[in-house]
């Protein structure tokens, strides 16, 4: 199992965390957080709603169904995460629910790519209120992880969070079903294949399994993630790895496939995706145009 540290997000400023964290980003680009302030209640009922949505028939959520980077339902055989980094993987083996942001951002062109109002499905009501919530407190405590990542470069509290002032952000549901599902794995096919995250920091609740998270260092290869119930995985994106001058390591990872051994085992996970503002220059970088190219390179056409 992979050592990850634990950073509670209550004392870092008082600790020696933010070392902690540097150390942590140059190895495996990846850390656990406690003292997040996310109820396990409000997480639990996300996902209860969410698995309602998944339960129904496919022509029920056909009509919900996009592509990767629009915001609706990403069904089975969607994307490939694999393909970010040059892998021929077949497709993941998943389901997603997928939203991104809906205020208005300022400035055009960036707006109406980037900018616009989220799917929710009409056969499950209770979901759109309990996601708004959990949205809206993933924001705050994103831009307080980037405080703590500032501090942890050597610069200051607001190095990043003075870009985040109208950022983009993406959540996806992941839903990761068992084999009687989704069929026996092809060789080479994960939940979700190996990649590194695109864009500034992902903030992760996960549930334990077999079939689980995996992060890669040079030191260990691949490594299962290790689970605290009380904390929330959080990893930096290729986006952050270019701001800090390759300081930092986007952290590569992995869902493994269902086990077959266990092949009733479900999962789900609820994925942060937080961004900086359009048009953010990250070293040479147009950060939003990388993004977009990324999301498109991962559709399975």
């Amino acid at each position: 199992m992979a050592s990850l540290p634990v950073v509670d997000l209550r004392t870092w400023r008082i600790d020696d965390s933010p070392a902690v964290v540097d150390r942590a980003l140059r190895t495996a680009g990846f850390l656990l957080v406690t003292g997040h302030g996310i109820a396990p209640d409000l997480r639990a009922a996300v996902r209860a709603q969410a698995q309602v949505f998944f339960r129904l028939p496919e022509r029920t959520k056909r009509p919900y169904a996009v592509e990767v980077g629009e915001r609706g339902w990403l069904g089975p055989g969607a994307e490939a995460n694999g393909y970010a980094e040059g892998t021929e993987t077949p497709p993941d083996l998943k389901e997603s629910l997928s939203f991104a942001a809906e205020a208005p951002g300022g400035a055009p062109p960036a707006d109406p790519e980037w900018f616009a109002p989220n799917t929710w499905p009409a056969e499950v009501p209770s979901l759109r209120p309990l996601v708004t919530v959990y949205l809206d407190r993933m924001r705050r405590l994103s831009d307080g992880i980037l405080e703590l990542l500032g501090v942890a470069l050597g610069e200051g509290e607001n190095f990043f969070t003075r870009h985040t002032t109208r950022p983009t952000w993406g959540f996806n549901i992941n839903w990761y079903p068992g084999i009687q599902t989704v069929g026996a794995p092809q060789p080479g096919q994960f939940r979700i294949g190996p990649h590194t995250d695109f864009g500034t920091v992902t903030v992760l609740d996960r549930q334990q399994g077999r079939g689980g998270l995996q992060v890669f260092t040079d030191e260990d290869g691949w490594q299962d993630a290790p689970y605290d119930p009380e904390a929330l995985t959080v990893n930096i994106g290729d986006l952050m790895a270019f701001w800090t001058g390759g300081r930092w390591r986007s952290g590569r990872h992995r869902v493994l496939p269902p086990p077959v051994d266990e092949p009733s085992e479900e999962l789900m996970s609820l994925v942060y995706f937080y961004e900086c503002n359009p048009g953010t220059d990250v070293l040479g970088i147009d950060s939003h145009r990388y993004l977009r190219e990324k999301l498109n390179a991962i559709r399975v056409r």
